[in-house]
């Protein structure tokens, strides 16, 4: 009996993880044991697996991957493409890259920490990008987001999505303030077969989200850009941007976007760098004034039926599909702090900034800290992702944050937040990545978990009613 491997699977392997199944148009691996890859392999329409060669633990693991549809039975000789062959990737396991693939920008946003209108950082050139396209295809990271800057003024935008395309990396959105967010666009992305989600910038109604991005009718233009991307079919999630101005706003943003079809929401407060505290705008909001804001809205939202899928920072999140769950960010709940990377997203999404820098995450590329990161076109992706100050940082574990700080050590909400985000850390204490994340000590210290909990429990048991 012969067996080839279903044509959408292909076997894989990383350093550390060398057994994997990947599914094409998957956004990730299904690990899998060296027994069972063995089975796999045995898979090519050359090999017959009734042969008495073949252990029985072998056959059963096959059987098994027949009912899955993960194989099927064939003839002699009818082989598999040589794309589905094993393949072990030179590096570790990163499953998708976050890349700002520009630095400049068509706004003038008052709290742009990379001075996109002045291209602080600038962008790669042409050439650059596409070998970095090429490292990211030879590393085997299988999605890439776009962002800036505003990705969408670079002229060889759609080079670079068929780039990655034809490398087999999976687009899953693109980051965009929506002024060029244009029925073209949309059409020749849905010409490849594509739909992206297009997660744009809203900073608040009645005139803030113009006054933050500094351009006269920002607010119509991304409008009108929620619009033609539900007309055509293309999913829609943003971003809100919270400070003093625009706090009381909440309620009637969220409302305001989910009119506009959009799915989602994801608020931060403004962090006191880059372009705000060169302006001198203030201070953005405390934590305090801003965690209140998050929990007398919290009600609201459920008033409202869920308009939307909610993350209020660390604070809170729900998911307008399953009303009846919500979940606190910020709470870690580690039984091994030893086996717990300093940030479980970090330690599979890489950001990768204009300049081409290998970081944790894209609030770094605004602090000083960066520079101690890799550039990719200097030392190449491989090497950032498998020996490099990046890899080092995102492959610590929590513990060592937890030593690192003897408030820590004896705080009892410590198995609960790990120390907090190391780039929240970052702004209270400038040159100590290992430092203590201010903001989830107020969220545990302050009872603010406490608090979140007894809101919920009010709404869900009148929910029940």
């Amino acid at each position: 009996m012969f067996y080839k491997l279903h044509e959408n699977i292909f076997l894989r392997g990383w350093e550390k993880l060398p057994y994997a199944l990947v599914e094409k148009g998957a956004g990730r691996p299904v690990f899998i044991t060296a027994r069972e890859m063995q089975a796999l392999q045995l898979c090519n329409g050359l090999i017959d697996v009734s042969l008495s060669v073949i252990p029985r633990e072998l056959r059963d693991i096959l059987a098994e991957a027949e009912k899955r549809g993960m194989i099927i039975p064939c003839q002699r000789g009818d082989t598999i493409d040589a794309e589905q062959v094993y393949r072990l990737y030179p590096a570790r396991y990163i499953r998708t890259a976050h890349w700002s693939i520009t630095g400049r920008c068509n706004y003038r946003c008052k709290h742009c920490y990379m001075s996109a209108p002045d291209a602080k950082f600038g962008e790669l050139s042409h050439q650059q990008v596409m070998d970095i396209v090429r490292q990211l295809i030879e590393c085997g990271v299988m999605n890439v987001s776009l962002t800036g800057g505003e990705p969408l003024v670079r002229k060889d935008f759609l080079e670079i999505v068929d780039a990655l395309l034809a490398g087999g990396i999976r687009i899953t959105t693109i980051y965009s303030n929506g002024k060029l967010v244009t029925d073209r666009l949309l059409d020749e992305l849905d010409d490849r077969g594509i739909h992206p989600e297009f997660n744009m910038s809203h900073d608040g109604v009645d005139g803030w989200h113009d006054w933050l991005r500094g351009i006269r009718g920002a607010e119509r233009i991304v409008e009108e850009a929620f619009l033609r991307c539900r007309e055509k079919g293309f999913p829609t999630g943003a971003e809100m941007c919270i400070h003093q101005g625009n706090k009381h706003l909440l309620r009637a943003t969220v409302n305001c976007l989910a009119e506009l079809g959009c799915r989602s929401l994801k608020t931060n407060p403004i962090s006191n760098v880059g372009a705000w505290k060169e302006g001198g705008y203030g201070q953005s909001i405390s934590l305090e004034e801003l965690y209140q804001v998050y929990l007398d809205y919290i009600p609201r939202y459920y008033e409202d039926g869920m308009p939307l899928s909610l993350q209020l920072g660390g604070f809170f999140s729900a998911d307008a599909e399953n009303p009846g769950d919500y979940d606190i960010p910020s709470m870690k709940n580690s039984k091994d702090p030893t086996k717990t990377c300093v940030c479980g997203h970090a330690r599979q999404v890489m950001y990768i900034s204009a300049e081409g820098r290998a970081l944790p995450c894209m609030s770094l590329s605004g602090l000083e800290i960066q520079e101690e990161f890799p550039l990719i076109p200097e030392i190449g992706l491989s090497q950032c992702i498998t020996e490099s100050r990046y890899m080092q940082l995102i492959d610590t574990r929590a513990r060592e944050v937890l030593e690192h700080n003897r408030e820590c050590q004896e705080c009892p909400h410590a198995l609960n937040c790990l120390g907090g985000c190391r780039a929240s850390a970052l702004e209270t204490t400038p040159g100590d990545v290992m430092g203590i994340d201010r903001a989830a000590c107020l969220l545990f210290k302050g009872g603010w978990v406490e608090k979140i909990n007894a809101v919920m429990k009010d709404i869900l048991e009148n929910a029940k009613k």
